[in-house]
């Protein structure tokens, strides 16, 4: 899942107004956004394996520390913590926990059975759904289009300009997509990591966005 993750983060705006949505796209994405940096530093593995699945090329060899259901809880206990500590929002850090959480359920929908309970675990789920390219299309663009439909009702705009600031970023990231889905495998697994790190550009983008906007009269909380 890619464009699922950041729906889910769009739609949790609705249910933490003050939260800002590019913290809400760090939840949704934290455990792909450690991964990369677990891959620089040799603690988890992955492999270029062209028809892996219909929708990507990795295999995923062991990544147990940030995509086991256990590693996941951890690091959603820890974004709890931090950010109940620094915001005193004990709403919003639940929510954000959950964001983390999410991540892993709907990766288990989507990946094949790769995904393991806890580092050393021997037993691995996963549904398989990027074994359909039509399947895991609808799936993404229904949850990230629904995402975005909440996240509208949820804010509006200060002025002219923050309507390009957000529509560009829906089309930049749904050409990331296309690109991943349609496009050539990486050239070398060293490169993953390395374009999984620019994935921090998405969340600035999604604070520039929250900065364009405000909430709607009669939503409750403010924004930070």
């Amino acid at each position: 899942m890619f464009l699922a993750h950041f729906g889910v983060a769009l739609a949790a705006k609705k249910v933490a107004p003050k939260t800002s949505l590019g913290t809400l796209f760090i939840a949704g994405q934290l455990i792909d956004l450690l991964w990369p940096i677990f891959l620089l530093v040799g603690w988890e593995v992955v492999e270029i394996d062209k028809g892996n699945t219909a929708v990507t090329p990795l295999n995923f060899i062991y990544y147990p520390f940030t995509h086991s259901l256990l590693g996941c809880g951890v690091w959603a206990a820890a974004i709890y913590f931090v950010y109940k500590k620094i915001k005193l929002d004990e709403r919003g850090a639940a929510i954000l926990a959950g964001l983390v959480m999410s991540h892993w359920f709907l990766d288990v929908l989507s990946h094949r059975p790769d995904l393991p309970l806890y580092p050393g675990s021997d037993i691995y789920l996963g549904l398989g759904l990027w074994n359909f390219v039509g399947g895991t299309l609808f799936v993404e663009a229904g949850i990230f289009f629904g995402g975005l439909a909440l996240y509208l009702q949820t804010t509006q705009l200060k002025d002219s300009r923050g309507k390009i600031v957000l529509w560009s970023f829906i089309v930049f990231i749904c050409f990331i997509y296309l690109l991943n889905l349609l496009g050539p495998p990486p050239p070398s697994a060293e490169a993953i990591p390395i374009a999984g790190l620019a994935m921090w550009i998405l969340i600035a983008w999604g604070y520039w966005i929250d900065r364009t906007r405000e909430l709607r009269p009669g939503t409750t909380g403010s924004q930070g």
